[in-house]
């Protein structure tokens, strides 16, 4: 086998087939792929890539996409994952943000490239080619290189990429290591895209210790119990709303989740009545409440929930988010930039962030110089506890999280613009029993809330789309006689209090994956 270069992000998958060759690295569904199975498509995938750079994985949860992530690793190149239900538009524009120039595709994948038009340059749809199979994963990885880059919600209706390195990969997942005790016989859920960084949790934990990916479909939650009992699940992670959703389907009741041994929530605020709840459900299972932003490498913090001294440590019943992992710095700041010992803007700094994003024009406001080094300003305002765990409060500026998504606010704004007849337009997120949920009003010329969500299914991703549509004559202003936001969010919290409102959001509310 080729030499590799010590460190590199697919690694931690050589180190699973060492253990577990003739295990299961992946299920999806009935059909199981083996670690040597799925190390040899990998090595196919990578031989037929012909040296690109930076690769394009435009599939679905199926062995395509993992092959093809981990064959794009073992190239050296760049992994983008990229989700086929998006707009077109939008993956046009990440394929050509990011630089690809080859693209690994299912079936569902290459219909999308299909309606992107000819004009994309020099993109490659790969074919896989057992004979220009690679023998072993390529030399010359280096801890600055990107490992994978991932997409945001920008504020200009542009998504921004984030490029994540080996380095900051190898530094996470040997805290990761050192913190949990995952073992071969482990079998992990994989509720999250794989354009979510949740999912390299998922993948690269599982596949470091030799343990099994169980592909989890949104079917799951319909009897979540039996599916988990059914598929053998020890490791489950997911957003906050799949508690809510569980809890729906009757899915709760004290031990009824006994096969879990770990349980993770990220992405949104994990509320103390949710994780209660989940624990009761799964008592032989330790439940952490993980935390970071994507700029940060999945997750920066972490709070081990205990069922007698965590419910007092919550803040607003929001359970706390823990400390900032070893090896980083952070400090909290004022409205006037000034540190500040209790609560503030997270900013951290440490192997785990990001150089910057793919754009450096996208760099202001959020990779900051202070006292001569870079940070990352997260936007969450926090509280530390006197220990030093953090509590999250919320959000400063005009991002919003919806079951996992980071979305701002003035994307969604910037593209309900676009529609006809719409003048102005004021997007809010406003709390529910199942999590955030977007708002938006508009001046203009009333429409039906259907012709919108028609547009915009067209240009935005479906965890960003709204589900509420008001319009206003004009909106309130405030002393200032800017927009009165926070009156639209109170008017909003009104609306969705509502019964028809709490039915229809309990209907179409679903976790991510």
């Amino acid at each position: 086998m080729t030499q590799h270069h010590t460190g590199g992000l697919h690694e931690r998958f050589l180190r699973g087939l060492a253990l577990s060759a003739d295990r299961p690295a992946l299920r999806i569904g009935a059909e199981t792929t083996t670690y040597r199975d799925l190390h040899q498509q990998a090595l196919t995938w990578a031989g037929s890539l012909g040296g690109a750079r930076t690769v394009g994985v435009l599939a679905g949860k199926t062995v395509t996409a993992y092959a093809g992530i981990l064959g794009a690793l073992y190239a050296g190149a760049t992994v983008v994952p990229l989700h086929p239900d998006f707009p077109a538009a939008r993956t046009r524009h990440m394929l050509e943000l990011s630089g690809a120039t080859a693209v690994v595709a299912d079936e569902r994948g290459r219909a999308v490239l299909a309606g992107l038009g000819d004009d994309l340059p020099a993109l490659d749809v790969v074919e896989p080619d057992p004979a220009r199979a690679l023998t072993g994963p390529r030399t010359g990885t280096a801890p600055a290189d990107t490992a994978y880059m991932l997409f945001t919600s920008g504020s200009t209706g542009r998504p921004k990429g984030v490029p994540i390195s080996h380095g900051s990969t190898r530094h996470y997942f040997e805290l990761l290591d050192a913190r949990y005790d995952f073992t071969p016989d482990d079998v992990f859920s994989q509720t999250f895209d794989l354009n979510f960084d949740c999912a390299m949790f998922d993948l690269f934990c599982a596949w470091g210790s030799g343990a099994t990916v169980d592909v989890t479909p949104q079917t799951a939650y319909l009897d979540l119990p039996a599916h988990l009992a059914e598929h053998g699940v020890t490791v489950w992670f997911a957003t906050p709303s799949a508690i809510s959703l569980a809890r729906r389907m009757n899915g709760l009741a004290p031990g009824a989740l006994p096969g879990l041994r770990w349980s993770f929530f990220a992405g949104e605020a994990l509320r103390a009545h949710d994780a209660a709840d989940w624990q009761a459900a799964a008592p032989a299972s330790t439940l952490e409440n993980i935390y970071g932003p994507t700029e940060l490498t999945v997750t920066i913090t972490g709070h081990r929930w205990d069922p007698d001294t965590s419910p007092e440590r919550c803040v607003n019943g929001l359970v706390p988010i823990g400390r900032v992992h070893e090896g980083h710095d952070h400090v909290l700041v004022d409205e006037e930039d000034r540190e500040t010992p209790v609560e503030g803007e997270l900013l951290i700094t440490g192997p785990q962030m990001s150089a910057g994003y793919l754009d450096p024009a996208d760099d202001g406001g959020r990779f900051v110089e202070r006292a001569g080094r870079r940070w990352y300003r997260t936007g969450d305002r926090v509280r530390r506890l006197a220990d030093g765990e953090l509590v999250y409060l919320g959000r400063l500026d005009s991002q919003v999280q919806l079951q996992g998504w980071r979305v701002e606010l003035a994307e969604v704004e910037h593209e309900l613009r676009s529609c006809e007849g719409v003048e102005e337009v004021v997007a809010v997120g406003a709390e529910t029993p199942a999590g955030t949920e977007l708002v938006v009003y508009y001046t203009g010329e009333p429409r039906p809330a259907a012709r919108f969500a028609r547009a915009l299914r067209e240009l935005l991703p479906k965890g960003m789309l709204p589900r509420h549509y008001e319009h206003l004559a004009e909106f309130p202003l405030n002393s200032n006689r800017k927009v009165d936001r926070k009156e639209l969010t109170q008017r909003a919290a009104a609306l969705l209090d509502r019964p028809s409102s709490r039915a229809a959001t309990a209907l179409a509310a679903g976790p991510v994956g």
